[in-house]
């Protein structure tokens, strides 16, 4: 029993000699040392429990791209050695986009997506511009629009998932006062199209 209490007091001296020390060296470093100890310790809870859980998704993305480009291989009957030339890739990319006579329905589709998300859309100016010495063109389109926040931005980010050759080239909001939360946005869209 008197070797246990021993132990406890020899353990009480220890923990206050242990925190004396720790007083002395934080009040050594300053109000400068403590901001950097606090960032330091920040870092290292944030790399715990920020970093660290995503480097195993990352291993899994990276293991699903393996596979899916195995299987893109293999349902080509190409193997990995095998590449494309210039004129295929080049091919391919321009068959990404829609052709230019398809661009009422890619109006259309705006207009569905609007009414989707509750955006009012006003009379749209569209243009088709064609540049010289290239192939694909790009429809113009300044689409006014009316909604609230939410609302304007779920139809901007579904126009890009629905209609990818699509590419905001601008955008200006106005508001009429800060209880307003209607907003008067003038989006400028590109659709660039295949000849």
């Amino acid at each position: 029993m008197e070797a246990c209490i021993v132990k406890n007091d020899w353990l009480k001296v220890d923990v206050q000699h242990i925190s004396q020390q720790a007083s002395w060296q934080v009040a050594r470093l300053g109000s400068v040392g403590k901001i950097g100890v606090g960032i330091f310790a920040a870092a290292i809870v944030f790399f715990l429990a920020a970093v660290l859980p995503q480097n195993a998704t990352v291993s899994e993305l990276k293991e699903r791209a393996d596979t899916m480009q195995v299987n893109v291989s293999a349902q080509n009957g190409s193997g990995p050695e095998r590449r494309m030339g210039g004129d295929q890739a080049l091919q391919i990319f321009y068959d990404f986009f829609p052709r230019v006579d398809s661009s009422p329905f890619w109006v259309r589709e705006l207009v569905r997506i609007a009414k989707k998300n509750g955006v009012e859309m006003n009379s749209s100016d569209y243009r088709l511009i064609h540049e010289s010495n290239a192939r694909l063109a790009r429809y113009e389109m300044i689409l006014p629009i009316r909604g609230r926040y939410p609302q304007i931005r779920s139809f901007i980010a579904d126009s890009l998932q629905d209609i990818p050759a699509l590419a905001i080239a601008g955008m200006a909001i106005k508001r009429e006062n800060v209880q307003t939360e209607q907003l008067d946005v003038r989006l400028e869209i590109n659709l660039f199209l295949d000849e």
